[in-house]
């Protein structure tokens, strides 16, 4: 097994399918073979719920073997990580209390790199081939600690005419996080929640191929009701 490589996916506009588009790459990575660890950063819990119950993420969520609790201890991350049903893939989940992880944050040195030190250990024992960091759709300090802790981002966009919105800050604010992490990559952007009968999708795809030195996945996520069983199901990824 070679390097870990750590991908987060991240967007400020919430619904643009970060989690989903996760959850899934995942599971799809699992199923061929390699390793996977899914880091769940939101409070919403949703990557968790995607492999859980919801009985048992809540449980979690109030212990003290999930993220929030790791990051405040400034703890390393190896024993926070719980093995899903599927082969070759391990979570760490969430806590609602992430909440508040932005004030707790603020005071505390060379914040930025907090997240990144907690998992340098898991990345230098080198069990994973993947690391998948699930984001919350804010732009602060714990979103630019997940950015600083990963190798890559992957930008979920909805094909939707709303789901350009707030894109141009996002790009600002990957800059900002370059300015102090420069290996940081734009892997591209994923788009999701395609509908190709509606019309604004073919615009969506050309505003996205205008953009400067940004690449978009040729593979799109559609919609279908097929799909959308599989999506709203509790704890099962759409690969299964």
């Amino acid at each position: 097994m070679g390097k870990t490589i750590t991908i987060c996916f991240t967007n400020n506009k919430g619904g643009s399918g970060k989690t989903t588009t996760c959850s899934n790459l995942g599971a799809a990575m699992a199923q061929a073979g390699k390793k996977v660890l899914l880091i769940d950063g939101d409070m919403q819990l949703n990557l968790s719920l995607a492999f859980f119950p919801e009985n048992w993420v809540l449980e979690q969520a109030k212990g003290e073997k999930n993220l929030y609790c790791a990051i405040g201890k400034q703890e390393e991350l190896s024993g926070y990580v719980v093995h899903t049903p599927y082969e070759n893939l391990d979570l760490i989940p969430s806590s609602t209390l992430m909440s508040s992880i932005e004030y707790e944050l603020f005071t505390k040195w060379q914040r930025e790199f907090i997240l990144r030190k907690c998992i340098q250990k898991i990345k230098d024992a080198g069990n994973y081939d993947y690391i998948l960091i699930d984001a919350p759709p804010t732009l602060g300090g714990w979103v630019m600690n997940i950015l600083c802790a990963s190798d890559r981002v992957i930008i979920p966009v909805e094909a939707s005419p709303w789901g350009m919105f707030g894109l141009a800050n996002m790009f600002e604010f990957l800059n900002e996080v370059k300015q102090i992490t420069p290996e940081l990559e734009v892997a591209g952007i994923a788009v999701t929640k395609v509908d190709t009968r509606k019309s604004y999708y073919k615009q969506t795809m050309e505003t996205l191929h205008e953009l400067e030195d940004i690449h978009v996945f040729e593979q799109i996520i559609r919609v279908d009701m097929k799909n959308r069983v599989f999506i709203n199901a509790p704890s099962r990824p759409v690969t299964k």
